[in-house]
């Protein structure tokens, strides 16, 4: 598109690199420390506290892919194994709000549809104050933007310590809609948009949280993939990604987002010593300099420990004086070399057995859930799904 628009003018087509050089002139120096001038500016303009600074974005998921994982397999494989991709593609878009005091608020879950489905409220993992707006592709609107605004407000109210609060956001245009701007004007809430594609330095979601959710997404959905779960439904991903939030969108890294962001504490040095990429020598690690020789005699019950059992004998072994140790050492090896193969062949089939045991409780629920219709449109948390259940009369056949 850009080619054919330079094109009409007579003028120069882009590189290669074109689409980047935006985010390289985002990180401009002065661009950097002008954001950092108008946070410190608004801050003491309106006495804004840090408990009261928040942050708030959308990001997708396709709903069965997944990330880059460890496969298992024979040692005589050549190239990169690999594994199948759940069935379906299908996006979900999730708005999250954080604050800087390390708390966050009840995601607002966007899905492809028309109808609310009772079985989205109804598999007993769904948290009472999350929201769920179907929309026609799964993703977010104006009228959308306006409605997570609201369930901003009702979140926050309560516990708002001054008489303003700050809402960090990027420049998407349902955070830029007329009604958006007068609620939060009516609200005394101080929206303040970030530079143009540099939201991955300013906003804490995106330095932080955003990353350790979608891998955590990931690492469960590879799990449904190796219990031979090929499709994930709506009522799959429900559950899956209340494990993947619990597991990634905790206080320490909520705070610790808001901190590498330069915010909170307001540090605008953090971001900026970034600028200037420099190469570091790693730290060596020390997780693996712990000794093999304290091993403690017991019944072995993994590879790793009949490894380390034979290490240990071949060691009082070659003290020993007098005859060659040589049998005793091929011995020992061959024991550690079966132990091994068995408590790895063991440990696999364990672990298939659970995944199997899982999926068919999962593929048999699904065979008996009903497709029962609560509301066209709209947001429902659980609750209000609950109420539109009784109000219709609808029994939940679970």
């Amino acid at each position: 598109m850009a080619d054919c628009l330079l094109d009409e003018r007579d003028a120069t087509r882009v590189g290669l690199r074109w689409a980047e050089n935006f985010r390289a002139l985002a990180e401009d120096l002065a661009i950097i420390q002008g954001w950092f001038a108008l946070v410190r500016n608004i801050i003491a303009k309106y006495g804004i506290l840090d408990c009261d600074i928040y942050n708030f974005d959308e990001t997708g998921f396709l709903m069965g892919m997944l990330l880059h994982a460890k496969v298992v397999t024979t040692s005589d494989r050549r190239g990169r194994p690999r594994t199948k991709q759940p069935g379906n593609c299908e996006w979900v878009s999730v708005i999250q709000g954080v604050c800087a005091d390390g708390w966050a608020l009840p995601p607002y879950i966007i899905v492809k549809g028309k109808y609310h489905l009772l079985s989205w409220y109804t598999n007993g993992q769904f948290p009472h104050d999350w929201r769920v707006h179907p929309s026609e592709n799964g993703w977010t609107t104006n009228e959308i933007g306006l409605d997570w605004l609201k369930h901003f407000n009702k979140c926050t109210k309560s516990c708002t310590k001054g008489a303003f609060w700050l809402l960090i956001l990027d420049g998407h245009n349902s955070h830029k809609s007329t009604n958006f701007d007068d609620y939060c004007k009516k609200q005394n809430i101080i929206a303040l948009c970030m530079p143009p594609h540099s939201s991955h330095e300013l906003q804490p979601l995106d330095v932080g949280c955003f990353s350790l959710l979608k891998a955590s997404y990931g690492k469960e959905i590879e799990k449904m993939m190796r219990m031979q779960i090929t499709h994930i439904t709506k009522d799959d991903f429900f559950p899956v990604f209340n494990i993947a939030f619990f597991t990634s969108i905790g206080k320490k890294n909520v705070r610790a987002s808001f901190q590498q962001a330069g915010l909170v504490p307001f540090n605008p040095e953090v971001v900026i010593s970034h600028l200037d990429f420099k190469l570091k020598t790693p730290t060596p690690s020390n997780s693996r300099l712990s000794s093999q020789s304290s091993w403690d005699p017991k019944t072995l019950i993994t590879a790793r420990e009949a490894v380390r059992s034979s290490t240990l004998l071949k060691k009082r072994i070659y003290q020993h004086q007098g005859s060659s140790p040589t049998p005793l050492y091929k011995v020992v090896n061959l024991q550690a070399k079966g132990i091994s193969k068995l408590a790895h062949r063991l440990a696999l089939l364990e672990a298939e057995n659970r995944g199997l045991r899982t999926a068919n409780e999962v593929l048999s629920k699904r065979r008996r859930a009903k497709k029962n219709q609560l509301r066209l449109g709209g947001s429902l948390n659980a609750a209000e799904a609950e109420a539109i259940r009784v109000e219709k009369g609808i029994v939940d056949a679970e």
